[in-house]
């Protein structure tokens, strides 16, 4: 068994292809490499290259591999299909042509959730016909990838979107064949929704596939939940921390990992402003000292 630690081009800032704040993508790779890790997520489709041979190169130059690929998309609106599934298929041909396993689907940001992101109680519900059809949609990209591209497909709650809160996650789990979604775990979004993380791991540890390693200041999060802070402003502010300062407690998610006896991928996300004051190289140096000091390879 191996646990293997990467990182994601959203440590650096990035989340939309077409940001123009976002560093070069060739930055990103040796900036990764220089840190310590020998594992990079793809980032939004369109900021690394789709060119098969551009991107091998420059991931050999770096000794570093492709682990997976995220399609943050609004899989909630019905009229954002053709964007959803030209992104889906976009990223799973990227994924495949390099070996990466792992496709992780996020319902992006709704403007109907926007407010209630860390209140559950409060947080406006589809009705029951619009949750099948988000649902399906889900599903559909869910099988594509497996069927078609021989991806192992994830699903990740997201601050701000229709799959935030743990009740929406299961129950979309329930109603999913798990031969073809599995859960990308991110123990930061868990955090913020409210949740406990540890907890949600030792019940659903068999389908956890890929984890992404976030950690939360919880005092930034009672803020930003009691000001109804954007998720791009909270980030800004601070929200996810460097790992082992915050409210993750991850000495436990190794435990409950190495007892499923997981195998594979974990990669760190420390979402951050790129406008801002930031490090991100440095960041991830210490974001990946810390895991190697409570025994993460």
């Amino acid at each position: 068994m191996a646990i293997r630690i990467g990182n994601a081009p959203c440590s650096w800032g990035v989340e939309f292809a077409g940001d123009p704040r976002n560093p070069d993508w060739r930055t990103v790779l040796r900036e990764c490499a220089e840190a310590g890790y020998r594992g990079i997520e793809l980032g939004p489709i369109g900021f690394m290259p789709e060119d098969p041979g551009q991107l091998a190169e420059a991931l050999d130059r770096h000794d570093l591999a492709l682990t997976g690929g995220v399609v943050f998309r609004p899989f909630h609106d019905p009229a954002a299909w053709d964007e959803v599934m030209g992104a889906a298929i976009r990223t799973c041909r990227s994924l495949a042509v390099h070996g990466a396993r792992h496709l992780v689907l996020i319902d992006s940001i709704s403007p109907r959730r926007a407010p209630t992101a860390g209140r559950a109680a409060e947080a406006e519900q589809m009705d029951p016909a619009e949750w099948a059809a988000f649902r399906d949609r889900i599903a559909t990209v869910a099988r594509i990838g497996t069927e078609e591209f021989g991806l192992t497909v994830s699903i990740h709650a997201h601050a701000a979107g229709f799959i935030d809160f743990e009740p929406e996650l299961e129950r979309l789990l329930d109603e999913v064949d798990p031969s073809i979604l599995r859960i990308c775990f991110d123990t930061g979004h868990h955090s913020y929704a409210g949740y406990d993380p540890v907890a949600f791991m030792r019940r659903h540890a068999w389908r956890i596939s890929y984890m992404h390693f976030k950690d939360i200041d919880p005092v930034v999060k009672a803020r930003v939940i009691a000001a109804r802070t954007g998720f791009y402003e909270a980030c800004g502010q601070g929200i996810f921390c460097n790992l082992g300062k915050g409210d993750v407690d991850f000495p436990a998610v190794r435990q409950v990992l190495l007892e499923a006896g997981f195998d594979g991928w974990c990669t760190v996300e420390q979402d951050c402003d790129p406008t801002l004051d930031v490090h991100p190289r440095d960041d991830a140096r210490a974001n990946r000292e810390y895991l190697e000091s409570i025994g993460f390879a």
